[in-house]
């Protein structure tokens, strides 16, 4: 839609709007799901969510087909993403670029890979990671992931297990006197956050290293030299979100 096409948009939200009935019925929401809290997850599943998800993964592979067949066998589209916006490996480790947008540069830099948590450790699925450093791979990276998630889910949705979905937990938690981080591998990139505590009910300091503080910074890097046409292009491929930029 960025590039003036807004056919495979409405592609990508037939799948879209599957997922979102999938979650908000578990959720109660289609944005915002606040459904994660500390010690587990706000509510049980709802009785047909295995179903549910079971039957948007026998499509999908059809669907990703159509994916490639619409948009990335594309001349035009090709024309407008290769060799645009290159980040070459470097650079993207430099500028802290991760996530999608780094693997697309040749950066093993999937947390869940190389810093495994939670039961990634467990799974069988591939880290993607191309060389091309340009726009297109910044696509081909997303939609290959896409590939690798439903094959994660696919391992999951009958490995379920019983019991509470949420630990009992304290209303308040001190976390013990010292300096604490943590980061996961989020949608774009490298999530983390950083804890200064005195062994208190609140942190002495808090700190949030999101994705796309940095997504944004590499900005004047990549379009220097580039047609102002490109711009969106770069953008588009990077996929930051700017209200996520504020930290």
């Amino acid at each position: 839609m960025d590039l003036g096409a807004t056919t495979a948009l409405f592609y990508g939200m037939r799948e879209r709007e599957t997922i979102l009935d999938i979650l908000e019925a578990t959720t109660g929401a289609r944005m915002s799901f606040n459904y994660n809290t500390i010690g587990g997850v706000r509510a049980d599943l709802y009785p047909t969510f295995q179903e549910k998800v079971k039957e948007f993964l026998a499509i999908m592979p059809e669907r990703l087909k159509e994916y490639h067949q619409l948009v990335t066998g594309n001349i035009i589209f090709q024309n407008r993403l290769k060799g645009v916006g290159v980040l070459s490996k470097e650079d993207a480790v430099d500028y802290g670029v991760a996530g999608p947008s780094g693997r697309a540069s040749g950066w093993a830099c999937d947390l869940r890979k190389t810093n495994p948590y939670s039961i990634y450790s467990e799974l069988d699925f591939e880290q993607v990671v191309l060389d091309g450093c340009d726009s297109f791979d910044r696509y081909l990276v997303r939609l290959k992931e896409i590939e690798q998630s439903c094959k994660i889910l696919e391992q999951l949705v009958d490995n379920i297990p019983e019991g509470d979905y949420c630990a009992k937990v304290p209303k308040i938690i001190k976390l013990p006197e010292g300096h604490w981080y943590q980061e996961v591998e989020a949608c774009r990139g490298i999530f983390g956050v950083y804890i200064d505590s005195k062994g208190e009910k609140s942190p002495y300091r808090m700190k949030v290293n999101g994705t796309c503080l940095r997504l944004a910074g590499v900005v004047d890097h990549l379009t220097r030299g580039e047609k102002i046409a490109d711009l969106i292009t770069i953008g588009g491929s990077l996929d930051y979100v700017v209200p996520e930029i504020d930290r």
